[in-house]
């Protein structure tokens, strides 16, 4: 006889700066990237942007749906808060997957950044220090 295993996934959760839109994401992310594109580095007035991505049904919103604002377009876009501004995520790939921005989490998650993207147009004012390999555009995998 074998005995079940826990099979209950984690669930982290994530919010703006201030408190007004705040969501649940599954710890089931799929892949993790800083990504040094002008979009992202504009986006969160940051060097580049930590994101975690997982597919799109497996986040929710828990609070302050009135307070999102949407960057874009319905399948492609970048959700905002309207009241304080932060980036809590991108949504991507014709909509079926979600780029987490990693700086919302309240919860630590099980993934790390394991690369840096797009880095032909990083800051040319930020120096990379770490091991991680680099991509000059988007690589898969």
């Amino acid at each position: 006889m074998t005995t079940p295993q826990n099979t209950a996934v984690r669930t982290l959760a994530g919010q703006c700066l201030c408190g007004a839109v705040r969501y649940a994401v599954a710890d089931e992310f799929v892949y993790a990237a800083n990504c040094h594109c002008s979009n992202c580095r504009r986006t969160t007035g940051s060097a580049f942007k930590p994101f975690a991505g997982i597919e799109s049904g497996k986040l929710r919103l828990t609070g302050g749906e009135d307070s999102c604002m949407i960057f874009g377009e319905e399948h492609g876009h970048d959700l905002h808060c309207k009241h304080c501004g932060s980036l809590l995520y991108s949504l991507v790939r014709d909509g079926a997957y979600v780029h987490v921005a990693m700086g919302t989490l309240a919860d630590d998650p099980g993934i790390r950044p394991n690369k840096h993207i797009f880095v032909g147009s990083k800051a040319p004012w930020f120096t990379i220090t770490d091991d991680l390999p680099q991509y000059a555009e988007h690589v898969t995998g």
